[in-house]
């Protein structure tokens, strides 16, 4: 899949930009002046897959904590400042990897200079946040008067306070343009690729629960991604932030820009089903995602709910299960390798994992 090309930029260890792998961030809903809690919550987005980390650094306690949390943390980190500059210093200086800001609610234009410069000295890179809800006041009114589209206002103001933090000598610069209507999140997306090298942090903010969410973050992130568009991305959901970062994952293993574990595959049931697909595949599921060594495998598991189309609608799959009246079917890549009663199917199906993470294939019986 083409990319659309941006500049590189360094945010710690990752590479954000330039081509480089698209990484997947999250955001603590902790405290952040609970430094073991927070410290806790960031292992477990990493451990689960998340590449950045975001913080909120509402004041200075919290921004007295990060000197401790950076150091502890397995993943760089990202300081969400608004309003007073002074807590974006004090997050550099406690070593943060990179700053998100608002240039246009943190003060006077000399204000948004001294971080720049801060930034640019320390090597770290700033995202400019843009949010149809914070719009500035005379962008808005156009978007109101029908002069301006909503993506083309929130297009407008990223490059507008890009061009300030460049003005000011600060040159690793991220844009996002996050709205919670989704085609005004695809147009700003879009609109930005055009007339700009910048990487793009993806989203569709305030996207709502896990159900909806999802939905809304797919189709808006899935778009821009199918379109090569996109270097980072954050699946906002009313949830777990785990499950922000297993979405961004398997958005980008739909679209094979980057495995994330087994694909696991089911089909939808019908009349002919004699099964509890339902149940097979959510534990499966569930018992891949807890397995620190099945879950970095990349394959095709396949769970169908009848022997007569299910090996052969899954037949590219690596592995898969066809359900029964009597027994279900174990085959592999559409070949079957044995017979199993539908209550010990997962259990089945994790051993053949197993034997074929080890190197071994289990001989047609």
């Amino acid at each position: 899949m083409s990319r659309h090309g941006t500049q590189a930029v360094r945010v710690g260890a990752q590479v954000i930009g330039g081509g480089a792998q698209i990484s997947v961030q999250s955001m603590t809903t902790t405290d952040t002046c609970d430094v073991r809690a927070t410290v806790a919550q960031i292992a477990a987005l990493a451990d689960a897959g998340c590449d950045l980390v975001r913080l909120a650094v509402p004041d200075a306690q919290a921004a007295a904590a990060l000197p401790e949390i950076v150091r502890a943390a397995p993943v760089p980190l990202v300081a969400d400042i608004h309003f007073d500059y002074r807590l974006a210093l004090a997050a550099l200086d406690a070593g943060i990897a990179k700053l998100r800001i608002n240039p246009g609610n943190i003060g006077a234009a000399e204000r948004v200079r001294v971080v720049a410069q801060a930034a640019q000295a320390r090597g770290v890179p700033i995202r400019v946040g843009v949010n149809a809800g914070s719009l500035q006041r005379e962008l808005l009114a156009r978007v109101e008067a029908g002069e301006l589209s909503m993506g083309a206002a929130m297009a407008e103001s990223a490059l507008t306070q890009a061009r300030l933090l460049e003005d000011a000598g600060c040159t690793a610069v991220v844009l996002s343009v996050k709205a919670a209507h989704v085609p005004a999140t695809i147009a700003a997306y879009t609109l930005l690729a055009e007339r700009c090298a910048y990487p793009l942090h993806l989203g569709v903010t305030e996207a709502g629960t896990r159900q909806g969410g999802v939905i809304k973050s797919a189709i808006g992130i899935g778009t821009l991604l199918a379109r090569g568009i996109g270097d980072t991305l954050r699946v906002s959901l009313t949830a777990d932030p785990l499950e922000e970062v297993r979405v961004g994952r398997r958005i980008l293993q739909a679209l094979e820009l980057r495995p994330y574990g087994p694909d696991i595959i089911s089909c939808p049931t019908c009349g002919r089903t004699q099964v509890d697909v339902i149940a097979i595949a959510e534990e499966l599921e569930r018992r891949v995602a807890e397995d620190p060594v099945l879950r970095q495998m990349a394959c095709t598991v396949a769970v169908m709910g009848c022997v007569v189309n299910g090996p052969g609608e899954a037949r590219m799959a690596d592995l898969g299960f066809a359900g029964g009246a009597d027994a279900g079917m174990l085959f592999c890549k559409g070949e079957p390798i044995g017979k199993v009663a539908a209550g010990d199917a997962v259990a089945r199906l994790l051993d053949e994992l197993r034997r074929m993470h080890d190197g071994h294939v289990t001989a047609v019986s």
